[in-house]
């Protein structure tokens, strides 16, 4: 029982276990100074996303050994020296940008990049060139001669009242799912009222969703404790709604699980194990598809959702930042900011410079 209780306890440091595995398999296929690089930044990055990067790298490497005369010659992308990099232009890393758009995959089918994919590679490419320039590993950095893409400006996909109404009722019913569907949905519909309700509730990130243990709940304080980016841990807390479903919720969750087993996770699967991203991800899209039809609603959407409702009803930008985890309020503001325009505009009128007769 003491091992099961500190193996969930543990369940980031594992996860960070993981990734970093993984991300060794990634280096084995890189040059050496990859590997250089990646340990310098180690400090400031969260494993996830070297693992990102490792990948953004492999990405370049191969485009490399495929489409320049100067890497054609090597058989794997390990053998490309670190001189072949000085000899790039930027012209070449614009060709880069270029064959980003439409590129062929290990599977031999073709994979289309949006903007926001092609900035973030060549983001990648410019911090691992800064780095080998800043170590004086290389004597030119011709990355930073070549513009990032200008990214156009989407309007953030949220659920509008009606619509949440809609999901939860959905949740609720079970009317609209298949029959298929319907045989689970007995078993897991307080579940999945509690996980939706929470997201929607509080705005938390789908990744600290699963990440939750049962003593991470303090009904007392009506809180909530969540391991942030970076490691950090924060309290968020909940209103009355999210209360009530989940004290639902872990009424039948106790219930259900044996004295031999007990299960650290908040949330589980239907064998008793905790919940992972991609079940999350699937378990709201299958509620959302009559609740918003015409939305691609995933859990960051209910993050988004949060958020806007939040910042409608303060107004405080600061505030929004705080709760949902963002350590720069220019973040915030990036994704807030049509709304901050109808702050604005709202406040014409309120201060009167002479008072009406």
């Amino acid at each position: 029982m003491a091992d099961k209780t500190q193996k969930n306890n543990n369940y980031f440091a594992e996860l960070d276990r993981a990734n970093i595995l993984h991300l060794r398999e990634l280096l084995a296929e890189l040059p050496d100074y990859c590997r250089t690089y990646l340990r310098g930044i180690e400090p400031r990055t969260q494993s996830r996303t070297r693992i990102a990067y490792a990948y953004d790298l492999r990405v370049f490497f191969q485009y490399l050994m495929r489409e320049n005369p100067l890497a054609a010659r090597y058989g794997t992308a390990k053998e490309i020296p670190l001189s072949l990099l000085e000899k790039l232009r930027a012209t070449d890393l614009e060709e880069y940008m270029e064959y980003l758009k439409y590129r062929p995959t290990e599977q031999g089918e073709g994979k289309l990049n949006q903007e926001t994919g092609i900035k973030r590679k060549l983001s990648s490419l410019r911090s691992f060139y800064k780095y080998l320039y800043q170590k004086e590993m290389i004597e030119s950095n011709p990355a930073d001669r070549v513009l990032l893409p200008k990214l156009h400006e989407k309007e953030i996909i949220r659920l509008d009242v009606d619509e949440i109404a809609e999901l939860l009722d959905q949740i609720e019913s079970g009317e609209k799912l298949s029959e298929r569907q319907r045989r689970y949905h007995e078993k897991t519909k307080l579940r999945d009222l509690a996980l939706i309700t929470l997201l929607l509730g509080t705005g938390i990130r789908v990744s600290e969703c699963v990440g939750l243990n049962l003593n991470d709940v303090d009904f007392k304080n009506d809180g909530i404790r969540v391991h942030r980016k970076g490691g950090k841990e924060q309290i968020v807390y909940f209103g009355d709604e999210v209360e009530e479903a989940l004290l639902n919720f872990m009424e039948e969750r106790e219930a259900l699980l044996t004295e031999e087993f007990q299960e650290q996770a908040l949330f589980l699967s239907l064998q008793q194990k905790r919940l992972s991203v991609r079940s999350v991800e699937k378990l709201v899209k299958k509620y959302a598809l009559d609740a918003a039809p015409l939305k691609h609603i995933t859990p960051h959407k209910l993050r988004s959702t949060y958020g806007t409702t939040l910042y409608r009803e303060t107004g405080d930008i600061y505030l929004v930042a705080d709760v949902l985890g963002h350590s720069d309020v220019n973040t915030t503001k990036k994704h807030y900011a049509a709304i901050q325009e109808d702050h604005r505009r709202s406040a014409r009128n309120k201060v009167r410079l002479r008072e009406e007769e």
